[in-house]
């Protein structure tokens, strides 16, 4: 097995987390969700970042309001839904289910490894 296909993979999985998770926090320009994604090292690219931004709105769990920039054209800010609230509110629910169970079996784990050592010894 890819080590590095496998840990990309867990990244895919929690990427739209993350993205309605920044979101959440008021209004955000797609650079700025990027930046944040990559210092994250979630490591995602324009080109997976938008299609997902369109996804998430097309399933109406966010929105978007241009806003004129003094810099160039007018940028396009994403904000949450009221269903993207709830959404988002559901999946946190999932996620501090999925992290004790994880945490658990890797508790369980561990706690096997050692008692098999030190009953070999």
């Amino acid at each position: 097995m890819d080590l590095e296909n496998a840990k990309v993979q867990m990244r895919k999985g929690i990427l739209e987390f993350c993205i309605l998770h920044i979101i959440s926090r008021g209004e955000v320009y797609a650079s700025d969700m990027l930046e944040e994604l990559t210092s994250a090292k979630i490591m995602v690219v324009e080109g997976t970042l938008y299609p997902l931004l369109t996804r998430l709105k097309n399933s109406g769990l966010l929105d978007y309001k241009w806003v004129e920039s003094a810099s160039g054209p007018p940028r396009k800010y994403y904000v949450l839904t009221d269903t993207g609230k709830i959404f988002l509110a559901q999946f946190e629910e999932t996620w501090t289910e999925l992290q004790t169970s994880v945490a658990q079996i890797i508790h369980d784990s561990f706690h096997h490894h050692n008692t098999q050592d030190k009953s070999q010894a």
